[in-house]
């Protein structure tokens, strides 16, 4: 596991301390070096996951093992900070957050964030293979909004990019979470040569179900073994041009705190997302870091570039040496990533897996 670099170390409230802890310096919100308020954070509770999907990562993965893990407690904790620091919204990853063990009673915990009035928003990404056991609980919680990951709706090719995945499982899934009054968005990886062929029909059942839909372009992270990841990148502006030889897309002002950019379909009122950190760069309006399952601050994705949270999160019961730990991580967030597969080759790939971070 890499470690932060020389220049951080230099930098890093554990080895400066601050010797005044102003009431303002405390309260100011978290700024980054280029203006970009910091209100949304991402948090991996887990790196397992009961799918292997081809782009996220290999078959025969390597999991942390247990005690590396943040406990709900440190979990609570660590996001309870970024709560107080101005976070307003809070999304739960993986790994597949919902085969972490009793995860329902993180989720039960943070939800008094909500009841406050300090937290805005609590969701999750999922792959939706565990929604039909959770769904009721977590809109019990107080989450409202769920993404699902679903790259087809043919249930053989399901099975193939998800390796250990079954289809029917998750719709089953999406099924009980709209029932339980849950707003569900599909995530699409876009994939040549793989659900080509299967715009329009994830276009259509989305707008059937009442669900909004956002596409993805493939980002180079991880050895995933033999997958050509030139080979499968599809840009979203091909596939944009596709859907209007059918409809009449209009652009949108919309923004969830993500990187998404919206369009409506004319035709029918509904709304599809681009993601698009290959054919063009969101990083302009980034506004959120991730905090991964051992307690490593990114504030990119496309970037290596980290902090450990950890020991400064068990290295007091106060938690200031947090803060200030948290403060220092947020001044070193660059500029953007480096994504780039224009000259034929990985450029920009990072070497940990999707599953690590969070997606």
């Amino acid at each position: 596991m890499s470690k932060i670099t020389t220049e951080q170390e230099a930098r890093s409230p554990l080895r400066n301390p601050l010797p005044d802890r102003s009431l303002a310096a405390m309260n100011a919100p978290l700024i980054d070096p280029f203006a970009r308020a910091i209100s949304y954070l991402r948090v991996s509770v887990t790196d397992r996951c009961d799918f292997r999907c081809v782009y996220c990562m290999s078959e025969n993965m390597t999991f942390l093992p247990k005690k590396n893990l943040l406990t709900l407690e440190e979990l609570d904790r660590m996001c309870s900070a970024f709560i107080r620091l101005g976070v307003r919204k809070l999304r739960i990853t993986g790994g597949e957050p919902l085969v972490r063990r009793e995860i329902m009673t993180f989720f039960n915990q943070i939800g008094r964030h909500l009841e406050s009035g300090a937290l805005d928003e609590l969701t999750l990404t999922t792959n939706g293979s565990q929604l039909a056991k959770y769904a009721a609980d977590l809109y019990a919680a107080g989450v409202r909004r769920v993404n699902v990951s679903l790259d087809t709706l043919d249930a053989a090719k399901f099975a193939e990019i998800t390796r250990w995945g079954r289809l029917p499982q998750v719709l089953r899934g999406i099924d009980a979470a709209l029932a339980a009054g849950l707003k569900v968005k599909i995530n699409t990886v876009a994939l040549k040569g793989f659900n080509e062929d299967e715009l329009f029909t994830l276009a259509d059942w989305c707008a059937q179900q009442g669900m909004d839909l956002t596409f993805i372009e493939v980002m180079p992270m991880g050895d995933i073994g033999n997958e050509d990841r030139i080979g499968q990148y599809w840009s979203l502006t091909d596939l944009r041009a596709e859907l209007e030889k059918r409809f009449t897309l209009v652009d949108l002002p919309d923004r969830t705190g993500g990187p998404a950019r919206y369009v409506q379909i004319k035709e029918t009122g509904q709304r599809i997302g681009f993601i698009t950190p290959l054919s063009h760069n969101f990083c302009e309006s980034c506004n959120r870091v991730r905090i991964t399952c051992t307690g490593e601050i990114y504030t990119c994705l496309g970037q290596e570039g980290h902090s450990d949270l950890r020991e400064p999160l068990r290295s007091s019961e106060s938690d200031a040496v947090l803060e200030d730990a948290i403060r220092a991580a947020i001044a070193l967030k660059p500029k953007g990533h480096d994504f780039d597969y224009s000259r034929q080759q990985v450029d920009g790939q990072v070497s940990r897996h999707m599953s690590h971070t969070g997606g």
